[in-house]
């Protein structure tokens, strides 16, 4: 059984013989070709003395979630698996079932050979130096926190030095996928979808802050991390940098700067200090890139336009302006007093000071009213989480660490 002191010490070794092995390697660009492993037997389920038991009927969640009928014994309420029956899922993870990339290892399109249900298995880099951490906080998580706009996690594998994560599968890949260099069969979103989706994404975030004990905040909110079902609803995924915010007195809680360059809040690039605010400056972004089809950065582009929020900047200042920050893709075909309150709001987040910048809450309210009526239907963000345990508060290191991926899971 691999109890979290085993985890942190496989990972101190990892380190150590990682370390020996490539003394001058670069850790922040180092991210080597993952490749199965032998099966090896079955690990045990993760442990946490204080985990909190998962809520059995999840408020707000559109669809029905697995209620944990046994007593809290301090396991962590998702199924395990093993190397083989995910090896089985994935065709021994081929190619072919290769659907994204990231910072921390491959993700596959596979079918559970029990159930017949299709999901998305992240094999996690072996090599890379934080793997455990990452495996650890995303397992804790979404073990504990539901919510109709946050992916779902079906299981685990901890066999042997392999980590998998098997979620649900997102048939309609990310935002990013439908964003940014489009082929000739693909339609780009209308406005009415763009709205949709960030107000989701926004309620996912709403959640986590204002309704997680303590809050948690997400620290690598991006297009790529935002996933759309059939219908285009967006779920949060990618929870390997989530961070337990600040209780009690605290304004902020230190770590390293981790994140996706173009997406980082500049009070937490300049001094390593997190809040939900940080979070809020992402979201900021990832609503401009929702409304102008750029990338939060592009080097194709001239050096004046290459960042988003830098060129956007003197067009907020302007009303008569905003439509020149509209997707060409979208043309005419959106309401203009619609545009003035989304790129209101994207300006908001993306003030400087934090403290300015609104809560969660008050963007979801001010999109609501950009995607249609929302009244009628029990907002996903008002169900409630059971405290988080101190343990997913994982100590970090001081160096710097932009991730980058190109699609999430």
């Amino acid at each position: 059984m691999n109890c979290f002191p085993c985890f942190f010490s496989s990972e101190k070794k990892a380190k150590r013989n990682a370390a020996a092995a490539s003394p001058g390697t670069n850790t922040k660009e180092f991210s080597p070709t993952v490749a199965p492993a032998p099966p090896s037997p079955l690990v045990g389920p993760l442990r946490s003395p204080d985990i909190a038991p998962k809520p059995a009927n999840p408020v707000g969640n559109s669809s029905p979630q697995p209620s944990n009928t046994e007593p809290n014994n301090g396991n962590i309420a998702a199924q395990t698996f093993t190397f083989r029956e995910l090896a089985v899922a994935t065709r021994n993870f081929r190619p072919d079932c290769l659907i994204g990339e990231g910072g921390f290892g491959r993700v596959y399109k596979g079918t559970l050979e029990k159930t017949g249900k299709v999901v998305a298995v992240k094999q996690l880099d072996r090599n890379g130096l934080q793997g455990n951490r990452e495996f650890l906080v995303e397992v804790l998580m979404l073990s504990l926190l539901h919510h109709a706009n946050l992916v779902n996690l079906v299981g685990y594998c901890a066999d042997g030095d392999q980590r998998l994560l098997v979620y649900e599968y997102m048939p309609s890949g990310s935002a990013e996928d439908h964003l940014f260099d489009l082929t000739e069969d693909q339609q780009p979103l209308d406005w009415f979808t763009r709205m949709r989706i960030a107000h989701g994404a926004a309620q996912g975030l709403e959640y986590l802050h204002e309704k997680a004990n303590p809050p948690v905040i997400y620290r690598d909110l991006k297009t790529s991390n935002i996933l759309l079902d059939e219908n285009f609803n967006p779920k949060l995924s990618d929870f390997g940098l989530a961070k337990l915010g600040p209780i009690g007195e605290k304004t902020h809680v230190s770590s390293r700067v981790m994140g996706t360059y173009g997406y980082c809040a500049p009070e937490y690039a300049r001094t390593g200090h997190l809040t939900v605010k940080s979070d809020v400056y992402s979201f900021g972004v990832v609503l401009l890139e929702l409304i102008s089809g750029r990338r939060a950065i592009d080097t194709a582009k001239p050096t004046q336009e290459q960042n988003l929020v830098t060129w956007a900047m003197p067009m907020f200042r302007d009303q008569k302006r905003y439509p020149e920050l509209i997707d060409p893709l979208i043309e005419d075909d959106y309401p203009s007093k619609a545009l003035n309150q989304a790129v209101a709001v994207a300006a908001m987040c993306l003030q400087d000071e934090a403290s300015v910048r609104p809560m969660m809450a008050d963007v979801v309210m001010a999109l609501s009213f950009l995607t249609g009526p929302s009244h009628d239907t029990p907002s996903p963000a008002s169900s409630t989480v059971p405290p988080l345990p101190d343990q997913m508060s994982i100590t970090e290191g001081d160096s710097m660490d932009w991730g980058s991926s190109t699609s999430g899971v």
